[in-house]
């Protein structure tokens, strides 16, 4: 006998958040009644009973253009649609995770105190700088501090250069996360660096993302756990059934910061991954990253700190266990090193709130006269895409920087379908020529300059754990606005009457790329 459908008063059962992991577990038993009976009735009533409850169900604390893409994708194909939703449909973050972040919470304020000396003496400008500090310490929980110097560095070799170098004059302590930990000569020279810093008896972590960093987990895990490195995997992919019954995070949540903290008081953040330049042959990766020193490289530490806490439940000190990660030898005394003001943000689906989205639309709503945004993949949600509309619209100059090819073709051709509107509003779209530009930074006016690991796409805002260093400084706007001159030069000007006369087949295929943003 075929097993029997849910009867209707059974409904309200399969609205709860576990209905996709029911109906996936019940595929399996359907499918082999339908073909033992035949019945081909079955499958065309079990298809629509997909459609109706998945109506009801996938807009649920979802954001509409979310829902339409899932509703589109399951009423087209609804046992790939239901599948792929069990799997991917919601930001699922497992209790136990949950916990620890309300630890972490409580860690930050324990080390705020000794900090409070380096809050700036004069307010923040009111304006863009003053709201985004205020806002991005009520979502992130990092502050504002004084006393830092904030040196910008854009050349891929030099970058790499320097970070070994500081690593070899570590005398105490190495952090390093980062998303794509590879196995090739660049790690290979990371991992050599490690090791003799490991030797020399300073306190080596590595923490990577499971997936971005699996290569380089093969080739080197093990060579650095016998040279003394502790090495963690973020995010470690699970089972199939452990994701369906709620005990595991997506498959597709990732770690995707770039952080190097050494000895507490010198920190890296930007969009550096530990890869060749070249990891793509005839596309070269071209970066920015900010090296920091000063009393902002304790945010950079505690954010370290919590991801690693968060991935094995230890502070890396016995004694002390449950204070979310942060103990008193992971934070020297700090020192003021320069005149600069920054903060960290974070964000990642923990957090309950889009943290980089929220602070990025309200600082280009609160710009009076230029915004300039450099990322490689941008697919904004609406809310985004509307800030800059009116950005234009209210006389600001924006300007987006991104790369006339990159490795993702689907999400080019998605982020080309925002191009007509974007013009239409008066962005000016800059597509660079000479690399791959993975660089992620933005600057709003002469005032909030803000690099680090962030994409402008809806994964990085809304699935991705990101960091990014938020500085209120003219200098440092100053040496990015450089930075961002040298990218206008070396790029071609979308022209939007040319846009507007590209092939039906190219707009068709941009703008089907599109549908499937909320997917990317």
């Amino acid at each position: 006998m075929p097993p029997s459908l849910p009867p209707p008063s059974s409904l309200p059962a399969l609205l709860s958040p576990t209905v996709p992991a029911a109906w996936l577990a019940a595929l399996p038993d359907v499918v082999a009644a339908g073909l033992s009976s035949g019945w081909p009735w079955l499958f065309t009533l079990a298809e629509w009973l997909i459609r109706l409850v998945m109506l009801v169900y996938v807009p649920q604390r979802r954001a509409p253009a979310a829902a339409r893409t899932w509703l589109l994708l399951i009423f087209f194909l609804p046992w790939l649609g239901l599948l792929l939703y069990a799997l991917f449909g919601r930001i699922y973050y497992p209790k136990s995770r949950r916990l620890k972040l309300a630890r972490i919470n409580q860690g930050i304020e324990r080390v705020r105190g000794p900090l409070e000396r380096f809050a700036p003496v004069q307010p923040l400008p009111a304006g863009v700088s003053a709201d985004a500090a205020g806002l991005i310490e009520r979502l992130g929980s990092y502050w504002p501090m004084r006393g830092n110097a904030v040196e910008l560095m854009d050349d891929y070799g030099a970058v790499v250069a320097r970070m070994i170098a500081d690593i070899d004059g570590a005398a105490r302590q190495v952090h390093l996360l980062v998303y794509i930990y590879a196995a090739d000569a660049t790690a290979r020279a990371f991992t050599d660096a490690l090791l003799r810093a490991a030797a020399r008896g300073v306190q080596c972590r590595l923490l990577v993302d499971a997936l971005g960093a699996r290569a380089g987990w093969r080739a080197f895990a093990q060579t650095l756990r016998h040279g003394g490195v502790e090495v963690v995997q973020a995010l470690p992919m699970r089972s199939l059934s452990a994701v369906l019954k709620g005990k595991s995070a997506r498959f597709d949540l990732r770690n995707h910061r770039k952080i190097l903290v050494v000895d507490g008081s010198i920190g890296y953040i930007g969009s550096q991954n530990v890869i060749d330049a070249e990891s793509t042959p005839g596309l070269p990766n071209e970066e920015l990253v900010a090296r920091v020193t000063g009393p902002v490289v304790t945010q950079l530490q505690a954010v370290f700190l919590a991801d690693r806490y968060l991935e094995t439940g230890e502070t890396g000190e016995a004694a002390q266990t449950e204070r979310g990660g942060f103990v008193a030898g992971n934070f020297p005394p700090p020192q003021a090193a320069g005149a600069h003001t920054a903060q960290m943000l974070p964000s990642g689906p923990g957090y309950g709130t889009q943290n980089a989205q929220m602070a990025l639309v309200s600082m280009i709503h609160r710009a009076r006269a230029r915004v300039v945004i450099t990322t490689p993949y941008f697919v904004p949600d609406e809310a985004f895409l509307q800030a800059l509309q009116l950005a234009c619209y209210r006389g600001v100059a924006v300007h987006l920087v991104l790369s006339r090819r990159i490795d993702q073709r689907f999400t080019q051709a998605a982020q080309e379908a925002y191009f007509g509107v974007l013009l239409d509003a008066g962005v000016h779209i800059h597509l660079y020529k000479p690399a791959f530009l993975h660089a992620k930074h933005v600057t709003i006016d002469d005032e909030v300059a803000m690099v680090g690991s962030t994409n402008m796409d809806i994964r990085s805002f809304a699935l991705n754990a990101e960091a990014a260093l938020v500085i209120y400084d003219h200098a440092v706007v100053a040496r990015m606005r450089e930075i961002q001159a040298r990218y206008f030069r070396d790029s071609a000007q979308v022209d939007r009457a040319a846009w507007q006369r590209r092939p039906l087949r190219r707009r068709t295929w941009q703008n089907l790329c599109r549908l499937a943003d909320s997917l990317l």
